[in-house]
């Protein structure tokens, strides 16, 4: 692939070739042994420190001043920013200033990784900085950044074109610190629900990825090919029929973190690589999980936030339980203004014509009531609200309503128009299982792709006998976005999937 450079670039480069023609590796090998952090001296440092008398810090030159004999640059890592102050004689050997005056002065560039060794002090104006008693290039830099500028209040030159940004995510987390907090925020939700689940002793698992049948959700895989076993497999959809395996043979609650793939649309809120977190415990209920769901956000908002009320755009979420439970044909009924209980499929067929809500002929009567529920209920549901007991057609995996046989015992947590989580008290019935997935199967012969497949090993499973067991799956990108104030799932994935370039 010929690369077509700018005069910037190209000059990057001749400066590269300088360097090695004076002997220097601008890719050195050998250790680099840093000891501190920019946050670390700016937040710890006090005047006479002896500990601060002799840092070893690394990362990217972001700014320079320089002023002959003497220079002022901005060093970047991880954590932040730090000014350094270097000294031509003082980082230099001897009478020879080819470090300073060559190398600093005309070969180093913006964007390139440096290592700084010396002392910090505080300068007259009172800003702490590093005091250079060496320097080495560690990394050259041969493409020119986007360095963002402030003038008067306003920024200009922003790397903000979202496209650029999440193709060239790494670009976007050197010259935009608030997506590095995004990311370490998005780190700490999962390591707080870990040990959420770890402190009352549940198991973390890990399940396949490809699978021979995608079970365990309504949606369309993405297809593979094993050359040796010479059969198809699919990516998974869902790690739900894994886990509760895992329940049948004794464990009394597991939890997995998640890759989940699913060949479907993609916008603001759906990639069809996601994150997941789903956990499963024996000898509960959807009642119980509800309440074990509201402490886990909670706890979540708790740790990152310091309270249990979140910004979302305009919205003042409170994540504070207990919230709202609603169940699904009364939202319908409340938004809607039809009652479709008891309805069959011909005559919901009529209620989405009536109310001119789009549908597909595959669609059975569950497909027909969440038509109904997203067009006029979803949008209404902002902060927290469980939407609680479906119909039987909607869910496969459910154990049918303790009260209401046409009813199974699910529900999902809302927030803000979308779904966050999804929960059961799980179907362990292996003879009504078996019912419910060729019920399945003939809405697949109508059409309907998302339709689940038959697990036969899955049903063998139950045979041996599944304990009453309550599961709940929820998404982290979506949690994510929440917890985080971000409008579109892109900007809580570090790369979202996109088109590819074209390179010439």
């Amino acid at each position: 692939m010929e690369q077509n450079l700018n005069e910037q670039e190209q000059n990057r480069r001749n400066s590269l070739a300088k360097l090695r023609e004076l002997g220097i590796n601008p890719y050195p090998a050998e250790l680099w042994d840093v000891n501190e952090t920019a946050a670390g001296i700016s937040e710890g440092f006090k005047d006479g420190d002896e500990k601060y008398s002799n840092v070893s810090v690394a990362g990217r030159m972001m700014s320079r001043r320089i002023m002959g004999a003497a220079s002022f640059i901005e060093l970047m890592d991880e954590s932040g920013r730090i000014q350094v102050y270097i000294k031509r004689d003082e980082v230099c050997d001897g009478d020879d200033k080819t470090l300073y005056n060559t190398v600093f002065k005309k070969l180093l560039d913006i964007g390139d990784i440096i290592g700084i060794k010396g002392f910090v002090f505080v300068t007259q104006t009172g800003q702490i900085t590093i005091h250079a008693k060496e320097l080495k290039l560690l990394s050259k830099s041969l493409r020119v950044l986007p360095i963002v500028k402030e003038k008067d209040g306003e920024v200009y030159d922003a790397f903000s074109d979202p496209e650029l940004r999440y193709r060239q995510r790494y670009v976007d987390l050197i010259v935009n610190p608030d997506v590095r907090k995004t990311f370490r925020m998005r780190s700490a939700i999962i390591s707080t629900m870990r040990k959420f689940f770890d402190d009352k002793g549940y198991l973390e698992v890990e399940t396949p990825i490809l699978q021979p049948i995608p079970g365990g959700a309504n949606a369309r895989p993405f297809i593979t090919h094993h050359n040796t076993l010479d059969m198809d497999l699919y990516l998974r959809i869902a790690n739900e029929l894994y886990l509760k395996r895992l329940i049948v043979g004794g464990y009394s609650g597991v939890y997995e973190f998640a890759k989940d793939f699913r060949n479907e649309g993609m916008d603001r809120t759906h990639n069809p690589e996601f994150t997941t977190m789903e956990i499963y415990v024996a000898y509960k209920d959807y009642n119980w999980m509800m309440t074990f769901t509201e402490k886990m956000i909670e706890t979540v908002a708790l740790a990152l936030h310091g309270t249990t009320k979140v910004k979302m755009g305009d919205v003042d979420l409170n994540f504070g339980g207990p919230f709202k439970r609603l169940p699904i044909l009364d939202a319908i009924k409340q938004y809607a203004g039809v009652d479709v209980k008891g309805m069959n499929e011909d005559q919901l067929r009529d209620v989405c014509k009536k109310l001119n809500v789009p549908f597909e002929p595959s669609f059975g009567e569950g497909k027909l009531i969440d038509a109904l529920f997203g067009e006029f209920c979803e949008k209404n549901l902002i902060q927290p609200t469980f939407v609680i007991d479906y119909p039987v057609s909607t869910s496969p995996l459910t154990k049918r309503h303790r009260k209401d046989p046409d009813l199974v015992e699910r529900f999902e947590l809302f927030v803000c128009g979308k779904e966050l989580a999804n929960a059961y008290s799980e179907l362990n019935d292996p003879i009504d299982q078996l019912a419910r997935f060729r019920d399945q199967l003939k809405l697949k012969d109508k059409g309907d792709d998302e339709a689940m497949f038959i697990d036969m090993d899955f049903i063998r499973a139950l045979e041996y006998g599944m304990p009453p067991t309550s599961g709940m799956g929820i998404g982290i990108d979506r949690l994510a976005m929440f917890m985080t104030n971000k409008q579109t799932i892109q900007d809580v994935l570090f790369f979202p999937q996109m088109r590819p370039e074209s390179y010439k």
